[in-house]
């Protein structure tokens, strides 16, 4: 039975829920889940929890990501990318300088009103079906926060690479839509590479090629663990290992306050707990029953 997380690079053209179902078919196990939905035209960092892992995707909506995004400017499109169909063109006459300007505006806590083409649901729709019927809806504008923007590179007089840090719910082709409206010439997304997501960078990632290629397939997965090793591990036994496992409060005088991984005598990954004034209560268990 496999259990664990596999960090995929995904490819263009690939929805987050066909990497899903390419991986159920390869690690014969129904429950998978993606931490965190790339559009098909974006690459990059997909986490994807498999078996009793899946527990653990509700944590990683909440991590911060970090993209490398193509902007291309004077033009605007109904999809806020490229893929999109083209509403305005106009000249460009801002200069590097021009941009980093406009950056500045976009940096720290700011609102967003979320795109026609998102998933998000009005009464009963997502707002992508409103879209394509040729319908537009009112979108309250939602907080987000972007903790670095920076360009990286300037490729031609229309078009930057820019390194994007943000928080959960932030759309970058929204972003790069603004960011061409305060320039005054529009812009649009062009391209889109996810670089770091649920603590996971591209370095731990690996293509469904490989996947597909490799002996034992089971064996790319990471431990369940893994995703939460920024917190501490407490290792219990006896009454207090028997009180996790059903999922009860234990008493531990002198245990600090915070979040912790815990683990049976035996070694095995229990829960992620949170302790308080010494007692220690399960947030999730990850053992298999």
């Amino acid at each position: 039975m496999a259990n664990g997380i596999i960090v995929i690079d995904k490819p263009e053209g690939w929805t987050s829920m066909d990497v899903c179902a390419k991986l159920r078919g390869i690690l014969h196990e129904k429950r998978i889940g993606h931490g965190g939905t790339l559009d098909p035209m974006a690459t990059g960092v997909l986490p994807v929890f498999v078996g009793r892992a899946t527990r653990a995707v509700e944590f990683a909506a909440e991590r911060d990501k970090e993209y490398l995004a193509g902007l291309k400017l004077g033009v605007v499109t109904n999809t806020q990318d490229t893929t999109g169909e083209v509403l305005e063109t106009h000249p460009v006459t801002a200069d590097r300088e021009a941009v980093e300007a406009a950056l500045d505006r976009f940096r720290g806590d700011i609102a967003q009103i979320p795109p026609m083409y998102s998933a998000i649901k009005r009464d009963g729709k997502k707002l992508y079906e409103l879209a394509r019927a040729g319908k537009e809806v009112e979108r309250a504008p939602r907080p987000v926060t972007i903790h670095a923007l920076d360009i990286v590179s300037r490729d031609g007089s229309d078009a930057y690479t820019l390194r994007v840090r943000c928080s959960k719910g932030t759309y970058v082709r929204t972003l790069c839509h603004d960011i061409g409206q305060a320039l005054g010439c529009g812009g649009c997304m062009s391209a889109l590479r996810r670089t770091w997501a649920a603590g996971f960078g591209l370095d731990r990632a690996v293509t469904l090629e490989a996947v597909q290629q490799a002996e034992d397939p089971a064996a790319l997965l990471l431990p369940v663990d893994a995703y939460f090793a920024r917190h501490p591990a407490l290792t219990v036994a006896g009454e207090t290992e028997k009180k996790v496992r059903n999922g009860m409060t234990a008493v531990l005088p002198g245990l600090d306050d915070g979040t912790y991984r815990v683990y049976g005598a035996a070694g095995g990954f229990l829960a992620v707990s949170q302790a308080k004034q010494g007692k220690l209560a399960t947030i999730k268990s990850f053992f298999e029953v």
